[in-house]
């Protein structure tokens, strides 16, 4: 039963991936070149239904016909990876669990304001993009005048945001495997294997704070005792966000994948989300500061509790 479990996890795991990764690709169907009046146009054909629709994309140029070209290529790989972790699903006997109306509520709400949430945390981690900014690299992928780490900083976020807000993922429980997998997606193009536990010491800039190796045995349980608390959600939420933080499981990414596991887990009671509002970084980060260094009593808590705790 265990072993079906966890296989059964992973496979969850894959699906959101895959299907995450689809939602990034920006055009669906097969590029398709029209003339004009004598000028070249890019479209894109894809059948809906019976009906075969061509969506314009822009003027004819190489580039832009090779990268539609590997876009539509990577989107029929990636949905027969779908297709083939279905297929081991059933087999497993799985059955797709039933949100509750409230769940799904909360999801149509982080869904809404998942550009502006990956905006706040991009601000909390110093990148240096305007909303406008921002919004094109999560529509678009690219925009000019921005680093090339911003813009993978930001195509992460909105990665392991994609991953959370699938509705398989958001059927089982919290747990530390989920943390992983996030970490995972917020530190892809950054480290090889950026969800793997930190096995070499760090410090944290601004802080006399030195946090210890973690021990994933250690990590695990502290983890599921939080989340076993006799708290409500909110502060079960805020307590995840905090200790991971502080902890500093992995090399790099742990405020990015703190917030979004918090959120994870704020969605599968539909409390809403927590999000550090921009105008409120500096002073979230001096609270941070004092929670690291074990001079915070109950401060810091509060704050996310009264200014980051939006709900619906």
């Amino acid at each position: 039963m265990e072993n079906t479990y966890s296989k059964v996890q992973e496979l969850l795991h894959q699906k959101a991936d895959y299907q995450a990764r689809l939602n990034l690709i920006p055009y669906e169907g097969t590029p398709e070149i029209k003339d004009r009046d004598g000028q070249k146009y890019l479209y894109m054909r894809k059948r809906v239904g019976s009906r075969v629709t061509s969506t314009y994309v822009d003027s004819y140029t190489d580039e832009l016909y090779q990268l539609l070209l590997r876009n539509s290529k990577e989107a029929r790989e990636l949905r027969k990876q779908l297709r083939k972790v279905e297929r081991e699903l059933a087999t497993l006997g799985y059955e797709e669990t039933k949100l509750s109306p409230r769940v799904m509520l909360n999801l149509d709400f982080a869904r809404a304001n998942m550009k502006a949430n990956i905006y706040d945390q991009a601000v909390l981690e110093g990148v240096a993009t305007t909303f406008p900014q921002t919004e094109d690299i999560i529509d678009n992928g690219i925009v000019s005048g921005v680093k090339a780490t911003d813009v993978q900083k930001i195509l992460n976020l909105k990665h392991a945001w994609e991953f959370i807000l699938d509705k398989d993922v958001l059927s089982y429980g919290t747990d530390y495997h989920i943390l992983c997998h996030i970490a995972k997606l917020v530190n892809e193009g950054f480290y090889s294997d950026g969800g793997r536990i930190r096995g070499v010491p760090v410090t944290i800039g601004g802080t006399s704070y030195i946090p210890p190796l973690p021990i994933e045995s250690i990590v695990k349980e502290n983890i599921d005792a939080i989340i076993h608390e006799s708290v409500d959600a909110v502060d079960t939420a805020i307590a995840l966000c905090l200790y991971c933080m502080k902890t500093q499981i992995f090399n790099d990414g742990n405020k990015r994948a703190s917030v979004i596991f918090a959120n994870r887990y704020m969605i599968t009671k539909g409390q809403g989300l927590l999000v550090i509002p921009q105008e409120h970084v500096p002073e979230f980060k001096r609270l941070l500061v004092a929670y690291y260094e074990d001079r915070d009593n109950g401060e810091i808590a509060e704050f996310m509790r009264t200014l980051c705790w939006r709900t619906f």
